[in-house]
């Protein structure tokens, strides 16, 4: 990372606080260094994180490669350059200070891409990168990749895969590559965030996968300065009455199906508007409902967007993959939080669909496991 010249952080969907807390650390890391990370992700900044005062997340990469026209001024020089946009043409009109040039001295080419070095936390695949993936796959192709992750089913896809699979989250790989890196100090700003992706991932150090050593890490974040109570405050003690409103409507159209030991709910954009809660409560929501089925193993949400489509969040714990149970279909997401849209279905129809192909694929892993 240190040599290059314009990087770019990557999240996949449901990246989660670990995976943006992680990716605003790294960019206060690189500022270190002089240098400017732009971080791109389709979803949204969760909103418990505004503590944080985090960086700004585009939802699309935009531009990422200019059209260069060069023309050959050894023999006359460019006295004026303009241009007229007619419709859909675009016009571009090159003067000599003398002379004239003719189409010998003009060539064309595609410039170099916006960014040099490509990092992706906490994607498993490039799939789970979704839309910013698929429309751009030429430029995934064809730049170095660093990858950052902690789960065992990661495909290994970068030209430097950073996977740990002993660590409990995102942030704790992220602290180790800060660490290693001797021109950056770790400070209290720093260590509040890679703290803040620790605890949201780890419930507070209270998950199975937390080891030795991830609480040893904890404690070096807390000796330079981690705000651990603040942390906790934001994450766990502090809602907004609109998100507990949305809370309310999901326990109480709360179904399970103990035979599976499956969980689900759903939300229309009338509980939205009567809750005066956005999408982006959602995953509150989904923990809340884990929270209140500790029995359950697979947990779903099905809700209706802004633009009445149905979709899905499905939370999974070890042994199943959220992104395994669903690939029939086409989810994105992580293994432990996966995300599916309809486009034409109703949400009873959803529900018919997503509940029975969850409960067949549950059965099936448990017959063949």
């Amino acid at each position: 990372m240190t040599q290059s010249r314009r990087p770019v952080i990557v999240l996949p969907n449901g990246a989660g606080p670990d995976g943006y807390a992680s990716a605003f650390a790294l960019v206060l890391a690189a500022s270190r260094l002089e240098k400017t990370i732009d971080i791109v992700a389709e979803e949204p900044t969760p909103s418990l994180l505004a503590f944080l005062s985090p960086p700004v997340v585009r939802p699309r990469f935009g531009a990422l490669r200019k059209f260069v026209v060069d023309v050959d001024t050894s023999k006359t020089s460019l006295g004026e350059l303009s241009y007229d946009l007619h419709g859909d043409t675009l016009s571009i009109y090159l003067t000599p200070k003398q002379g004239a040039w003719s189409e010998a001295d003009v060539t064309t080419r595609t410039g170099t891409y916006k960014y040099d070095l490509i990092l992706v936390l906490g994607a498993s695949e490039l799939d789970a990168l979704g839309q910013l993936f698929l429309e751009h796959t030429d430029f995934f192709y064809r730049t170095p990749i660093i990858n950052i992750d902690h789960t065992p089913a990661n495909e290994q896809f970068g030209q430097v895969n950073l996977v740990d699979v002993t660590a409990s989250s995102v942030g704790e790989v992220v602290l180790t590559l800060i660490l290693s890196n001797k021109d950056v100090e770790l400070d209290e700003e720093m260590s509040t965030l890679l703290m803040t992706g620790m605890i949201a991932k780890t419930k507070s150090f209270k998950t199975p996968n937390v080891t030795p050593t991830t609480l040893s890490r904890a404690s070096q974040l807390v000796k330079h300065g981690a705000r651990r109570a603040e942390i906790v405050d934001n994450l766990y003690r502090t809602r907004s009455v609109e998100t507990l409103r949305l809370w309310g409507r999901a326990l109480a159209r709360l179904k399970k199906d103990t035979s599976v030991k499956l969980v689900w709910s759903l939300l229309t954009q009338q509980d939205f508007a009567m809750a005066g809660a956005s999408e982006e409560a959602l995953p509150d929501v989904i923990e809340e409902l884990i929270h209140n089925a500790p029995e359950a193993q697979v947990v779903a949400l099905l809700y209706e967007d802004r633009e009445k489509h149905v979709c899905g969040l499905i939370s999974a714990i070890k042994p199943f993959d959220s992104l395994a149970l669903a690939a029939v279909l086409k989810p994105v997401g992580t293994r432990q939080l996966a995300r599916v849209c309809f486009t034409d279905k109703s949400l009873p129809q959803a529900e018919a669909h997503v509940i029975k192909t969850l409960a067949e694929r549950i059965k099936i892993h448990r017959e063949t496991s």
